[in-house]
């Protein structure tokens, strides 16, 4: 259901690798100069070498590197690749939120015990009373934010664990997340972190107030519920630009919210969700 033009409609809102190769085993090892050292000094120096070639081999591997093509590596990217095969069944047509999905890693973003169910299309609890989102619930507000297209500077309400903006940030130029709970903000540095993503930047505070100095975003979505869309965030929303979030206290739905002039949007009421609530202040 589209809204008229500039109005508001009465809605309450609640809750949301490089791979290595080893050197070629038939390259030729090459030979030693001839030299008048001792033998000994020749099999001390071809030691050292050979334990410097074992440490390299078992250094371990940042995530998606040469380590992870092996073993649980490898199940994980199949398991990863079921799960998009999944929402594309399901109706996500969007190729670019498709390859984001497939470039982030989710079961780095939960705990080890809850691994195995990292790709299945539910939310999971990440302390607190806190949730993980759907991954057909991140892909459907996403490709609802971008719009088929890429995005430029993007605003992320609710960074939880980390994960949705870790796949924002392969749509988007820039990414800019705040969380209110001091302790989440901290677990999604650490989650982030292996991953490597320059253009996040995090910010500890409250999503009411959005974050004004990084103004205007092409595109904001909100993480977690509340009775409306707050005037902040709706404000610093550039002309063109578009807003995804969940609205409702006991029943809930998404809202695209397109800005068309300073002053004029449009609101679009859409799938049934359910988010956890969208609080004031710090904690």
């Amino acid at each position: 259901m589209t809204q008229p033009r500039g109005k508001r409609f009465p809605l309450a809102l609640s809750d949301v690798m490089t791979k290595g190769t080893a050197p070629g085993a038939a390259a030729r090892r090459p030979q030693p100069l001839r030299s008048a050292a001792p033998a000994s000094v020749v099999r001390a120096a071809e030691s050292v070498a050979r334990a410097a070639a074992v440490g390299l081999a078992s250094r371990p591997q940042p995530l998606g590197g040469a380590g992870a093509a092996n073993g649980a590596g490898a199940a994980h990217e199949g398991l990863m690749n079921r799960m998009v095969e999944r929402l594309r069944t399901a109706g996500i047509r969007d190729e670019l939120v498709l390859d984001a999905l497939r470039a982030v890693p989710r079961h780095g973003f939960v705990d080890s015990a809850l691994g195995a169910q990292a790709y299945e299309d539910a939310a999971l609890p990440i302390g607190q009373q806190q949730t993980i989102s759907k991954p057909s619930v991140v892909a459907r507000m996403l490709a609802l934010a971008s719009g088929g297209r890429r995005i430029g500077r993007a605003l992320e309400i609710g960074t939880g664990c980390g994960y949705q903006a870790a796949v924002l940030s392969h749509l988007a130029d820039d990414v800019y997340s705040v969380e209110r709970l001091k302790w989440l903000h901290e677990r999604a540095k650490r989650n982030l972190r292996p991953l490597r993503r320059v253009n996040i930047r995090l910010h500890y505070g409250d999503g009411h107030l959005g974050l004004p100095i990084a103004a205007p975003f092409d595109a904001i979505v909100i993480a977690a519920a509340a009775l409306d869309v707050p005037t902040a965030l709706i404000e610093q929303l550039a002309v063109g630009g578009r807003l995804v979030a969940p609205v409702g206290e006991h029943v809930q739905h998404l809202i695209l919210v397109e800005k068309t002039s300073a002053a004029h949007w449009r609101e679009t009421l859409l799938d049934p969700v359910n988010f956890v609530p969208m609080k004031f202040g710090v904690s």
